[in-house]
């Protein structure tokens, strides 16, 4: 009976921790968005700036994300442990995983050049591209969840 328990009180753990980031990613997420779809004209360094600022929230918090999920006692391990048939779809997430660090990477290192390499609007077109491979991210994660334990993680939040 202790054999169950260890395992229930990590996967719990997993899940709650996974769960709170999950929203402050989403806040990070919902940020960059909300500068992004400012208004640019006439206003292109305030705009630069406010989306930087968020673009270096959504990197530390995507970080976090990674190491929340793929740590030895994160999410992906709880999932292995439990429903080793999801392997195929944890590496799927931890591939995204790396591609989006790249796509982070690029847009902050354009924004960090402050426009000079690329105007605001083709800024705005590579942030926006990389909140839909977030969400798309966020939505496999939240079917993993509940493919393997029949729980949502907070799919609006």
């Amino acid at each position: 009976m202790s054999h169950a328990t260890g395992p229930t009180a990590t996967l719990v753990d997993a899940l709650e921790r996974a769960r709170r980031h999950r929203a402050e990613l989403r806040e990070s997420v919902d940020a960059l968005e909300a500068a992004l779809a400012a208004p640019i004209p006439g206003r292109a360094k305030p705009w630069l700036e406010r989306v930087h600022a968020a673009m270096a929230e959504l990197t530390a918090d995507f970080r976090e994300h990674v190491g929340v999920t793929e740590g030895h006692q994160g999410l992906y391990a709880a999932v292995l442990g439990t429903e080793p048939r999801l392997g195929p779809a944890v590496d799927h997430l931890v591939r995204e995983h790396l591609q989006l660090r790249l796509e982070i990477e690029v847009v902050l290192a354009a924004l960090e050049s402050r426009g000079v390499a690329a105007p605001a609007a083709e800024l705005r077109e590579r942030g926006t591209h990389l909140l839909g491979n977030l969400v798309r991210h966020r939505q496999r994660g939240a079917d993993l969840v509940y493919e393997a334990y029949e729980v949502d993680i907070g799919g609006s939040g």
